[in-house]
């Protein structure tokens, strides 16, 4: 791994990392052993084959990943790749829960980062469902085709929470509207909440919001 193929934004990222920074640090050596480009998108590591997303570096609570964008196509020998939910089409994750994990399927993590940019190669793509109860709005629809990472967390959203982001989505009459919209819940989505999700930690209706954020400002000053 050269210095010069060090993206500054995965640094600084990794630099602000409070938990999983050892492991973030151990995947992205792994990653750009494979030859891919190292860029920073939708807040979190991503490698790239000819500007074409391969996997996504993330974290959560109980444990850290690889997200394989199209991972639904790779064959799996070793069994270890997981749909996060029901709703997710194409990506799917391998999970670690410490470093040594890691370090002990390195030969296996690199062959499946191998197949799936044989799999970009190829230009195969994921046939996805089609949602049939509501129509996602063209502005929708067009940054999930344009964001990878952002279709992989809406898809990961429960049918209710999907259909509560697209009535609301849907409901302004200008496109422009709708799509200022989107852009605001941006955030949301990727973090897996919810329209009315809280996301200040104060709800004492949790996960649903009960205004609780609106105090935050009164408690800092």
């Amino acid at each position: 791994m050269t210095t010069s193929r060090l993206n500054p934004e995965v640094d600084e990222f990794l630099n602000k990392a409070e938990k999983w920074k050892e492991e973030y640090e151990k995947l992205r050596k792994i990653v750009l052993d494979c030859e891919l480009t190292e860029e920073y998108k939708w807040m979190h590591p991503c490698y790239t084959f000819e500007n074409k997303n391969i996997v996504l570096i993330h974290g959560f609570k109980d444990y850290c990943a690889l997200l394989f964008h199209k991972g639904a196509l790779l064959k799996d020998a070793h069994g270890i790749l997981i749909q996060q939910t029901e709703n997710v089409q194409a990506a799917r994750q391998i999970r670690f829960t410490n470093v040594q994990e890691i370090a002990e399927m390195e030969s296996i993590l690199k062959a499946y980062i191998y197949e799936a940019i044989d799999v970009e190669k190829a230009g195969l793509e994921v046939k996805t469902k089609e949602h049939k109860e509501y129509i996602i709005p063209d502005e929708l629809q067009n940054k999930l085709n344009e964001i990878p990472a952002l279709k992989t967390a809406f898809e990961g959203l429960t049918p209710g929470r999907q259909r509560a982001y697209i009535l609301h989505f849907s409901q302004p009459k200008q496109s422009k509207t709708r799509e200022s919209r989107i852009v605001k819940c941006m955030p949301k989505i990727l973090d897996g909440k919810g329209l009315k999700d809280c996301t200040c930690g104060l709800s004492q209706k949790k996960p649903n919001c009960d205004g609780s954020h609106k105090n935050i400002d009164s408690k800092i000053y």
